[in-house]
């Protein structure tokens, strides 16, 4: 692999130019001048640089894009997105490898370097889902990695669990949960189910909780109990965690020290009006916070660009954060606290790291976010992908 030297760029969390060269995938050095006679050389003087994008969480299966402009036909309720999805999916060719495929070529455009995507799994549509984004990963740089997803619900749809094994035990590394309350009507038997396989299996696990107020509060109580008592600690995340938006003070801050000590982990879309969790608050107690954009123009809603610096916009400015060392949390959330979740090694911008880097012009990580400008340079693996 050719030697690459980044001459000049502002490197993240350095206050000086400096000069980057990677070789065989890694960064080998970081210092204010290097010379590389050998290296193919790149002139980024001034521009930020940052470690891969994460997108943490998407449903990659669901995705349109790339076909035709699809109008929206659900309400505005989640039970009526399910029920457009369910009725739909057949009828658009959902799931399609080759809008997979589209999309993750756009996310690599914009630097996405690692992906977590929630993958459907019930008895209508199998494992059909998990072997579409196999198949359309196995043709992207990017790192995908999938989550067994039980859209659909698990106890309310029989045949679930057991298709939620077989994808545990055909490779997909984590699995998901939906709403143990609001959709399938039994909290305890489904987080003891879903916890009980990621014991079995070795597998992360990632829940979906919409439900709000006291209810999804009692629900983000269970999840830490369980995490504490199978030792499972940086291997769960909540997705969405509306209701730790919804409570007061005192209970608020009850559970994210109940996250801290668990090892639980936060993911957030910041969509639409629907409630953020408190990053502030979480990133100060030691939680690790990451984000994604959910749906990417699917039957769940028309929106998603697959720019993760455009949805650190997003969860910045839902978040009311106007300082930059705040909105620097929310690209934080985009890079370095996905890459915790998801247990990646050799993440970041130091020597020895892998070389997943992304170049944009910009004097620091808040403008970066605010203004989410086109990518100069983006490597995967000391690959020179776009630039």
């Amino acid at each position: 692999m050719t030697d690459v030297l980044l001459r000049g760029g502002q490197l993240w969390g350095l206050k000086m130019p400096t000069d980057i060269l990677v070789r065989d995938g890694r960064i080998e050095r970081v210092a204010a001048t290097i010379e590389a006679p050998a290296a193919r050389s790149f002139d980024i003087t001034g521009q930020l640089v940052l470690p891969g994008l994460v997108e943490a969480h998407c449903h990659l299966d669901k995705t349109l894009y790339g076909g035709p402009w699809v109008p929206h036909s659900a309400d505005d309720t989640l039970a009526g997105r399910i029920g457009n999805d369910l009725g739909r999916r057949a009828e658009l060719g959902v799931p399609s490898v080759e809008r997979v495929a589209a999309l993750l070529a756009r996310m690599s455009t914009f630097g996405t370097t690692h992906v977590r995507t929630h993958t459907d799994i019930d008895p209508l549509v199998g494992l059909r889902g998990v072997e579409a984004v196999q198949e359309a990963a196995a043709g992207s740089p990017i790192d995908v990695r999938q989550v067994a997803f039980p859209q659909h619900g698990v106890l309310t749809n029989p045949g679930t669990a057991e298709l939620l094994e077989a994808a545990l035990k055909s490779g997909v590394e984590a699995i998901g949960g939906l709403d143990p309350a609001g959709i399938d009507r039994d909290p305890v038997r489904h987080l003891d189910m879903i916890f009980g396989l990621a014991a079995r299996y070795g597998a992360r696990l990632d829940i979906h909780l919409h439900d709000g107020g006291s209810l999804g509060a009692w629900e983000l109580e269970l999840i830490i109990e369980r995490t504490k008592v199978l030792g499972l600690a940086d291997r769960v995340a909540v997705s969405h965690a509306y209701a730790l938006g919804q409570l007061d003070d005192a209970y608020q801050d009850r559970l994210v020290q109940g996250f801290a000590e668990a090892g639980v982990a936060v993911v957030t879309a910041a969509v639409y009006s629907f409630p953020v969790p408190p990053i502030k608050k979480l990133r100060a107690a030691g939680v690790t916070v990451a984000c994604g954009h959910d749906g990417i123009r699917d039957l769940w809603g028309p929106y998603g660009s697959g720019d993760m610096l455009e949805r650190a916009m997003h969860v910045a400015y839902r978040s009311a954060f106007r300082r930059d060392e705040d909105i620097e949390l929310a690209l934080e959330a985009a890079t370095v606290g996905g890459a915790r979740m998801l247990g990646l090694d050799d993440y970041g911008l130091a020597p020895g790291d892998r070389a997943d880097l992304v170049v944009v012009p910009a004097s620091g990580p808040a403008e970066a976010v605010v203004v989410h400008p086109a990518r100069t340079l983006v490597m995967k693996d000391g690959a020179v992908l776009h630039n």
